[in-house]
């Protein structure tokens, strides 16, 4: 993979971003997501953010080797700190993180947040964390995607800011609203997978010599939960 042949995965991150968008790439990984958004004259102007030293000096080749610096700036900060209000940022873009870095970067950088139309996450983990965070934060999910690469199941949740909270059940904040209705084959593939990653360790449990019943009868629920919405 490179700025020129992104992954499924990115490639799909990048289908939400905006045109002409003012963008941060928050864990940029070599700034391939906007300088291929660049190089296809989808945005006007990108920051790629890393918070070590290695990734940041990866991300300055490649938008130097590609004759970007104009158009994009990387730098070294950690979360949202990497975006100045002068910037005028208005898309997010956070992919290949657990959803508890997520949410933890959202909240750290509340202030950078105002100005924001649009937020482009792709947790590898933990989604359900980050559509709580985005209800909990005045924001309200307007597309999802999940897809299947490499044997790694990948959710996108795209989400802007609305004035009135957004309300989703539980099922929808563990699935995802539009995942839910829509049951694509990854899907049924991850959940599937994840019914009998619980049921394994429900056996496990209940060979130890002090039974965990409570985290037994809690997992047990969870796949209840799972079935329903299969």
């Amino acid at each position: 993979m490179d700025s020129l042949h992104l992954s499924k995965r990115l490639a799909t991150v990048a289908k939400y971003v905006p045109d002409d968008a003012r963008m941060a790439d928050i864990g940029s990984d070599h700034a391939y997501l906007p300088a291929n958004l660049a190089l296809n004259q989808r945005i006007d102007f990108a920051i790629a953010g890393e918070v070590a030293k290695g990734p940041f000096q990866n991300a300055q080749a490649e938008i130097s080797g590609h004759q970007l610096t104009k158009q994009i700036e990387a730098r070294l900060a950690d979360g949202l700190a990497a975006i100045e209000l002068s910037d005028r940022i208005d898309t997010i873009t956070i992919a290949g993180m657990g959803g508890t870095l997520i949410s933890d970067i959202l909240e750290q950088g509340k202030s950078k947040l105002s100005n924001i139309s649009r937020l482009v996450l792709e947790p590898n983990v933990g989604s359900e964390i980050v559509r709580t965070w985005l209800v909990d934060n005045y924001f309200e999910i307007t597309a999802e995607e999940i897809l299947s690469e490499d044997n790694h199941v990948y959710e996108i949740i795209v989400a802007e800011p609305v004035d009135l909270k957004a309300i989703y059940s539980d099922q929808e904040i563990l699935f995802g609203p539009f995942l839910l209705k829509e049951k694509s084959a990854a899907f049924n593939e991850k959940w599937q997978s994840q019914i009998n990653h619980l049921n394994e360790a429900i056996k496990q449990m209940e060979q130890a010599s002090k039974v965990p019943s409570e985290k037994i009868e809690e997992f047990k629920r969870e796949i209840s939960l799972i079935e329903e919405g299969l």
